[in-house]
């Protein structure tokens, strides 16, 4: 099933793959278990794509050790989301990330996704941490606020990249300045998401509207009872791959499984 699934993005263009996120279902994977995923990931990759790992946490030393602890090799980047239930402040975001940017080797993607976290990066902390280190090269913005993301994308360094972190918003987002996604829908419908970020990117603004509203009805229910809940329901009526989820996520409902099924054919 992943093999499948990793030919069937690789083939649908996307620009890089992305381990160990939500979508992967890392955190109901043991260590060694997430070990063997990013290994076979890279075997049947074979070097096509560039990698991005997700490692992040709300432990800051357990996040460098994490690191540390990881084989790297071909790997482009981490993906590191900011530190979910302990709730710290803008400061503590900050030094949180310091301390994960002086102790990478590799760039650093920041992930805001308050949704999940239940605490938000604000705009001035984004652009602080992209203006200090460096190595600290985009963010993955999901707070779904419009207003914060284009604070980011006016006041940024020029060469930090802001990616969209929310499906339904990334052809607005990259409208605005912001210069690609890291995906869900991107799993199911590999070649119509990435043609809409391409034709988005390149100014084809009536195409990439096309494939945005075509694909805008599956938002919701694949994110209805819990990502990847709706994906993988999406994925096993597409032959690719198995919709098993491990608990406390459960199998697509009936009703989400028939929404699906009708906007897939």
């Amino acid at each position: 099933g992943l093999e499948n699934l990793l030919n069937h993005v690789i083939n649908g263009g996307v620009d890089y793959l992305v381990l160990m996120g939500t979508t992967g279902e890392s955190t109901t994977l043991s260590k060694t278990e997430r070990m063997e995923v990013v290994d076979f990931c890279k075997k049947i990759n074979n070097g096509r794509l560039p990698i991005v790992l997700g490692i992040g946490g709300n432990n800051t030393m357990q996040v460098v050790a994490d690191i540390k602890a990881a084989n790297l090799e071909n790997i482009a980047a981490i993906l590191s989301v900011s530190p979910s239930y302990n709730k710290p402040s803008q400061e503590g975001i900050y030094q949180h990330y310091k301390m994960i940017s002086e102790s990478s080797p590799l760039p650093i993607i920041v992930y805001n996704v308050p949704g999940r976290t239940s605490s938000n990066i604000s705009a001035a902390t984004t652009v602080r941490l992209a203006t200090d280190f460096k190595n600290i090269v985009g963010v993955k913005e999901a707070s779904g606020d419009m207003d914060q993301i284009m604070k980011i994308l006016k006041n940024k360094p020029a060469d930090f990249v802001v990616l969209s972190g929310d499906d339904g918003l990334t052809l607005p987002m990259i409208h605005m300045g912001a210069e690609g996604v890291i995906s869900v829908i991107g799993q199911s419908h590999p070649k119509d998401f990435s043609d809409m970020v391409s034709f988005g990117l390149s100014g084809h603004k009536k195409l990439a509207n096309q494939i945005h509203y075509k694909l805008y009805d599956f938002y919701g229910p694949l994110y209805a009872e819990g990502n990847p809940v709706g994906v993988k329901a999406c994925l096993e009526m597409l032959g690719i791959c198995k919709a098993v989820v491990r608990l406390p996520l459960i199998e697509a409902s009936n009703t989400i499984k028939n929404e699906l099924k009708k906007l897939l054919h």
